[in-house]
Order: C-alpha cells, then sequence, then structure tokens
C-alpha cells in the first residue's frame, strides 16, 4: 500500500523514480481504509533529504500510511525556505489536537551544545510530553534519542574524545524482540556523532531494553519495555551517499577529519561506497510499522487511557 503526502511534495518525483509507492490526499480519502497516522518532526537542516530517506523506509510496507511532517516554530530554519515548510510543514499548534499511531523524531546537527543551550528545548520537550497521550508509538533517531532518555530517564549525554565516524557492527541480543525481527546476528549501521549516552546508567532503569550493542560502542537500538518508544543512536535511514557527503563537506571547510571507517572500499574516498546497512533499514521500519498497527488503538482519542 502507497504512503499517503501532500499534494505537490517535491521529493514525490525521486520516489516514483525508486517505485515506492505514493498517494495524494485527494484520492487517499476516497478509499475506505484506516491508514497508519505517522508524525515526522524533521529537525535534520536538509528538510528534502531526510524526507526522501525516511519516506522511501516508510513506503515499503503493505500499510497505507499518512505522513505529516512538523517542523519547530522557535527556529528559523537556514537552509529550508519559509514558504516551504508553511506548504508542506505544521507546527505543533496545529497538531495539538490530532491523535497519531507513530511519531519519528530525527536527529539534529546540536549535539554538542548541552540540552538546555539548544533554542528550540522548551518546544521539543513540550511535544514530547505531548506525545504521550496523543501518540502510540515513538521512534527517536540519533540525538533525538538522547535527548528523549534525557528527558524521560535524565540519562547524561557525554562528550566522545573523537567522532564516531563510519560504519560499525552491532550484535543482535535480542533477536526475539519484533523490533528486530528478522536482523542477522552481526549487522552493520551507520554512525555520525561526537556524542553518546551514559550507558552504564541503563542498568538502573528497568523500563529499557538493549535490542542491539558494540562491546566497545555501546548500544545501538534500545526500546521501552512496553515496546511504545524506541531509541536508535545510527542511522540506518541513510542513504549510500550521505556519510561520503558528510566527509567530503568536512574536507572542503579544512577540518580534521578520518576516512569513515568500513565505508569506502579499501579506504578509498575515490571508490563508490559501500551500502551494507540498506536491509536491515527496511526490516527496522517495516517491523516498527508492523507492531504499531497490530498495537495502536483504533480510537487514538483513548491514548490516555494507555499506561
Amino acid at each position: 500500500m502507497p504512503i499517503k503526502i501532500i499534494e505537490g511534495l517535491p521529493v514525490k518525483t525521486k520516489l516514483q523514480q525508486e517505485q515506492v509507492y505514493t498517494i495524494e490526499t485527494s484520492r487517499a480519502i476516497s478509499q475506505d481504509i484506516r491508514p497508519l497516522k505517522i508524525l515526522i518532526l524533521n529537525l535534520m537542516p536538509l528538510k528534502e533529504t531526510t524526507e526522501l530517506q525516511l519516506l522511501r523506509l516508510l513506503g515499503n510496507s503493505p500499510l497505507q500510511i499518512d505522513i505529516e511532517f512538523l517542523h519547530m516554530s522557535t527556529h528559523q530554519s537556514k537552509n529550508t525556505p519559509t514558504s516551504y515548510l508553511q506548504k508542506f510543514y505544521k507546527t505543533h499548534e496545529e497538531v495539538k489536537d490530532d491523535y497519531f499511531d507513530g511519531m519519528i523524531v530525527t536527529g539534529a546537527p546540536v549535539e554538542k551544545f548541552e540540552f538546555d543551550q539548544v533554542g528550540y528545548i522548551n518546544e521539543l520537550r513540550a511535544i514530547t510530553d505531548w506525545a504521550a497521550t496523543h501518540v502510540f508509538s515513538r521512534f527517536y533517531i540519533c540525538w533525538g534519542a538522547q535527548f528523549a532518555l534525557n528527558h524521560y530517564y535524565n540519562i547524561e549525554k557525554i562528550a566522545l574524545t573523537e567522532k564516531l565516524f563510519g560504519v560499525f557492527d552491532y550484535q543482535n541480543v535480542k533477536p526475539e524482540h519484533p523490533y528486530i525481527r528478522g536482523f542477522d546476528d552481526i549487522y552493520q549501521v551507520p554512525q555520525s556523532r561526537h556524542t553518546r549516552i551514559d550507558y552504564t546508567a541503563l542498568n538502573d532503569i528497568p523500563d529499557l531494553e538493549i535490542l542491539t550493542s558494540n562491546s566497545q560502542l555501546g548500544p545501538d537500538i534500545i526500546t521501552s519495555k512496553n515496546q511504545r518508544d524506541i531509541y536508535i543512536f545510527g542511522h540506518l535511514e541513510y542513504d549510500r551517499e550521505t556519510l561520503k557527503k558528510e566527509y567530503d563537506r568536512d574536507i572542503e571547510s579544512m577540518q580534521d577529519v578520518d576516512i569513515p571507517v568500513n565505508y569506502y572500499p579499501n579506504d578509498n574516498p575515490s571508490e563508490n561506497p559501500k551500502f551494507q546497512w540498506r536491509s536491515h533499514g527496511h526490516l527496522l521500519f517495516n517491523n516498527w510499522l508492523n507492531e504499531t498497527y497490530q498495537n495502536t488503538l483504533y480510537d487514538l482519542t483513548k491514548l490516555h487511557e494507555l499506561k
């Protein structure tokens, strides 16, 4: 089944070229189907790039999905025109009376700041609190996951001595868990971050469960015991060239940056990067959508009754 998107969304053409099925609102409303309502809080500067990465994963599902994009009203985007946000995105004020089956919160290039130094942090906290009674399942990525774990559980963010940059092996430690159903024993995931959580604090929080981990780097995927919140520190949504573009950008700006680990064949940036995580990205997002579909409420207005 297709993903429902707003009329005129620019990435639709690219999605169609990749044979990702989409449907516009005018056609979707004629179908007698209760779609999954998914809200995407896009905190990344390059909105269209992140839209495409997420929609190609969400669109590879037998479910009809109704997508809404959310942006921060207290932040002035430097990379996306206001007219684009006004046309294709909504604010929290505009959706606060709505209910959703799922919400994705992306990463953001603000990890070097303390949480309280982020200009839109109060709005983000308000959205996170609102989601507890208006969204059935929440999916937090990279800095979004670090923020949410700090917000919910006071888990601290710790600066790394060197940027974690490349493609790394993680072990599937809970193969029976529905979110990682079908994962290999070892899978690879892109990482691009300067910080990590204090994962020793996880030992004191019985509500959290580590699904995948690396003995040196710590966990990659964590979930709440009730499975309504999932936190991932890597970027299974990345396409083949995302790390390459980041590396090239840093080189052009004369930054001292290492070649991404286990990314280029023979560590040669002139060669085509290896795309080693694509299948697990599709698995994770499809598993999340399936579990959300199986467990969400038909009447989302009753979410406040759940614990």
